[in-house]
């Protein structure tokens, strides 16, 4: 069993004087990883770009990314959009549906898990993350299910998975059952109009044996950027409650001896390191 407490992606200037050094040309997960031990990698979600153009991790960065680490280190992983966008992002909200040929595409996901080979030993996680499914891109949440488990025959088993729906209304008894049968992890997404995590995790929180992630991110993106100016070293939208009770909800998964991952973007609250600290001092 083990608590795991990072942020979602590292690179950011913003962050020197809390968790980097005031100076340049420094490796910045290197210096990372002295303070934390997991990092939600977002990066490689986006890797749908049209029919015949799509971009999965590059050897050199992957490499990159494994050297930069010590052993026990472990990333949580975004699999990339061209495996679970139901169909192509539309501009013209007005213009007809483009089915994603590459939706649960077995031997696509068999190409992305190649390439995460050089840091294989350090993937803590891998999550499926769906945006919010209208009845236009999935009937209902048993044709969800259904093919969703049709895919999970044909892929590895040896990785964790985690699954991150944005449909409230898929949040039941069946879903949670599916994540149970199929060992993957429940990824609590704490934001993007979704339920608060603490009354999901009070509903089921019997379903979870293995492992969990909580993804802090907040509801509102644009407008907490415009009150940082995108400069993330201070807390602008504190979330105290929320915060005690991630905390509980810690707590009960540590008695449980569940593995956790606690992923916390700037947009939650400002500054993911100093909520990081708010947390920790929780605990």
């Amino acid at each position: 069993m083990a608590i795991r407490i990072g942020t979602c992606s590292w690179k950011y200037d913003s962050w020197k004087g809390i968790v980097y050094p005031d100076k340049d040309n420094f490796n910045y997960l290197e210096e990372y990883s002295r303070h934390y031990n997991t990092v939600e990698i977002d990066q490689w979600f986006w890797s749908l770009f049209g029919d015949k153009k799509i971009l999965l991790p590059q050897e050199p960065t992957v490499k990159e990314y494994n050297n930069s680490v010590p052993d026990e280190f472990r990333f949580t992983i975004k699999i990339p959009n061209s495996i679970t966008l139901t169909h192509f992002y539309n501009r013209d909200k007005k213009a007809p549906l483009k089915q994603n040929p590459y939706f649960f595409n077995p031997e696509l996901f068999d190409t992305f898990l190649a390439s995460l080979k050089p840091m294989k030993k350090k993937i803590g996680l891998l999550m499926f993350q769906f945006e919010y499914l209208n009845k236009q891109k999935m009937e209902s949440l048993p044709e969800f299910i259904e093919r969703f488990e049709a895919f999970l025959q044909n892929i590895d088993g040896k990785y964790k998975y985690g699954v991150e729906i944005r449909n409230p209304n898929y949040l039941k008894k069946p879903f949670f059952e599916f994540l149970k049968h199929s060992s993957m992890a429940m990824v609590f997404l704490q934001g993007y109009y979704m339920p608060p995590v603490k009354e999901v995790f009070n509903e089921f929180k019997t379903y979870i044996k293995d492992s969990v992630v909580i993804r802090l991110h907040g509801p509102d993106r644009s407008g907490i950027e415009q009150m940082t100016g995108s400069i993330w070293n201070r807390i602008v939208q504190p979330k105290d409650e929320e915060l005690e009770q991630t905390a509980e909800m810690i707590n009960y998964f540590r008695e449980k001896e569940v593995d956790v991952y606690i992923n916390v973007n700037n947009h939650y609250e400002g500054s993911a390191p100093l909520t990081i600290k708010k947390i920790e001092k929780l605990l």
